[in-house]
């Protein structure tokens, strides 16, 4: 079993910068992958970013290509989500998951909020 723990949330101007962060615990090394998601009040949870576990490969949605990067701290087994040039359309509960090797389901966090005032 993995444990995620998110933090960095918050509330920003249009135009600024956060930096998530997802603390994974436990089985760590069954991971396969880690991703941010992101639901809106009144919409469906969307994909926004992921990273394999060797954090050598990473994949974004279209609506934050260029404004969002997503890296991981082998050391601290954290993965972080850096978000510039934030937009309104921003504004969410982003949410850490792990995909683990074989046939388990994903693990999920708790959430965090981020808000983008205009």
């Amino acid at each position: 079993q993995v444990q995620l723990v998110e933090s960095g949330g918050g509330l920003v101007q249009a135009g600024g910068s956060l930096r998530l962060s997802c603390a994974a615990s436990g089985r760590t090394f069954s991971i396969r992958t880690m991703g941010w998601f992101r639901q809106a009040p009144g919409k469906e949870r969307e994909f926004v970013a992921v990273i394999t576990w060797s954090g050598d490969i990473t994949s974004y949605a279209d609506s934050v290509k260029g404004r969002f990067t997503m890296s991981r701290d082998n050391a601290k087994n954290t993965v972080y989500l850096q978000m510039n040039s934030l937009k309104p359309e921003d504004t969410a509960v982003y949410y850490c998951r792990a995909q683990f090797r074989g046939s388990s389901g994903p693990s999920w966090g708790q959430g965090t909020q981020v808000t983008v005032s205009s």
